[in-house]
């Protein structure tokens, strides 16, 4: 149903996962552990598919926190469930207890972060775009500003299309080169001329190296090509597929 990192689990006040397609009562498409709200699934399928996700982290249902996520460098700081329509942004931070800051992804990168000692926690959801615009940036600034110390904050990114299923084209090279420059590393030469396979991994970690983060951890684990445990939005596009499926990565403290 979820996968953890060392790094994470062994800190005793955090509790977090990355979970899987597995384990939930979706059906076709969304099978079977869906967490997208914003998907056309059953929404009473979603609702138990993420009161399921929050027993696992011993939070209350409506402590299973997410914001409307539309790309952007924007990151929010979460003091209760929300009381109306979710924010747009695409991290969060907290340091109240008891409280799951919940990503929904579907080939991005989700990231957890944590500050055990300040105890103070961030999650961030990372495409490309947010990546190139400054989202990692953000969520460690707003820890920062919560009593956190990049020093000392832990990242891990969890289940991502890799690189060698994100080929890109022209368009997209020109726009990444050009926002993002001193990183054409991450583009390699694909087989179709005038395309490139990208590096989303690789680059979420050099932004995090340069944002001042010493310990982060890639999980390794490619939504595209792991079809039994991951929902992957490229995937669907390939298959000409109506919707897909979210994954849900998310991280709480303790009371």
């Amino acid at each position: 149903m979820f996968i953890q990192a060392p790094v994470l689990s062994s800190q005793s006040n955090i509790r977090h996962a990355f979970f899987t397609r597995e384990g939930g009562v979706s059906t076709g498409i969304y099978a079977s552990l869906n967490g997208g709200i914003g998907s056309s699934d059953d929404p009473s399928k979603v609702q138990e598919n993420r009161l399921r996700m929050a027993e696992a982290l011993s939070v209350a249902p409506e402590s299973l926190i997410s914001v409307y996520q539309v790309h952007s460098p924007d990151t929010v700081v979460v003091e209760g469930p929300w009381r109306a329509e979710r924010p747009k942004a695409d991290a969060m931070v907290t340091r109240v207890p008891g409280l799951a800051l919940a990503i929904t992804t579907a080939d991005c990168g989700p990231i957890l972060f944590s500050d055990a000692q300040a105890r103070v926690i961030g999650a961030a959801h990372a495409g490309w775009r947010g990546a190139v615009t400054g989202v990692l940036e953000s969520t460690v600034d707003a820890m920062e500003r919560l009593g956190a110390r990049r020093e000392t904050i832990v990242a891990v990114l969890g289940p991502t299309i890799s690189q060698k299923a994100y080929e890109v084209g022209p368009d997209f090279i020109e726009r990444f080169t050009k926002e993002a420059p001193g990183h054409e590393r991450f583009l390699k030469e694909a087989e179709r001329p005038g395309h490139a396979m990208f590096d989303l991994p690789g680059f979420i970690g050099a932004r995090l190296e340069t944002a001042g983060i010493r310990a982060f951890m890639d999980l390794g684990l490619c939504t595209y090509s792991d079809e039994q445990r991951f929902f992957s939005y490229r995937r669907t596009t390939h298959r000409q597929e109506t919707d897909y499926g979210r994954l849900i990565s998310a991280i709480a403290l303790t009371p």
